[in-house]
């Protein structure tokens, strides 16, 4: 039987958060990295997590259940955001408590556009990430607008940098494309393993 994977609610504060005790992953990255269609991908969706045309209008935690017994969570874009200043820093330190006191937060899935280079929220963002204790996969989008050598010569760059830091899921760095799918079996797998769920019945 296939698990139900259905939006549940947004979250725009700390007593908002779901007081269930379920493990849960966030996919997080850049505005325009890619972030929905990636997550529609791996939940086998067409339309789970919408995609906007208008980043950063709408700043809250999207979480998804999954079978009743996880949840992933959705993280808005970073690095733009069509709110007032006020807005913004309120959602900053909501994110910033969330990566550091969730005890549920079981992983995070971290978005870089293969194209690109890391950029200095990447980067930052990414060194956030690693002084954690919990799980982190490094995510490379849109794969399937590169040629094999740039895509190698991508991934390449991304390892160097990551070789830095203290990851310990492996493995650390995956290419992928929600478009042509490379990549998106792989993730979905290490992401429902490390919730404790079937890969197998995801559907």
């Amino acid at each position: 039987m296939d698990l139900r994977v259905q939006f549940e609610r947004g979250v725009a504060s700390w007593s908002g958060l779901p007081q269930r005790a379920l493990p849960e992953i966030a996919l997080m990255g850049r505005s325009n990295v890619g972030k929905s269609s990636l997550f529609n991908a791996i939940c086998r969706r067409k339309q789970l997590a919408r995609v906007s045309g208008q980043p950063g209008k709408t700043q809250e935690l999207n979480y998804y259940c999954v079978d009743d017994r996880a949840y992933l969570v959705d993280v808005p874009g970073l690095g733009y955001a069509r709110v007032s200043k006020s807005q913004r820093e309120a959602w900053q330190r909501l994110l910033g408590r969330y990566l550091a006191e969730r005890e549920v937060l079981t992983g995070v899935v971290y978005l870089i556009d293969a194209r690109h280079e890391p950029t200095a929220i990447d980067q930052q963002v990414m060194q956030t990430l690693s002084s954690g204790r919990r799980p982190v996969w490094i995510v490379l989008t849109k794969s399937d607008k590169l040629s094999g050598n740039k895509r190698a010569t991508a991934l390449r760059a991304i390892e160097n940098h990551v070789t830095k830091l203290p990851w310990l899921i492996s493995p650390t760095v995956l290419m992928t494309s929600s478009v042509d799918g490379r990549g998106i079996d792989t993730l979905r797998t290490a992401v429902w393993q490390q919730l404790g769920l079937d890969s197998a019945n995801i559907g």
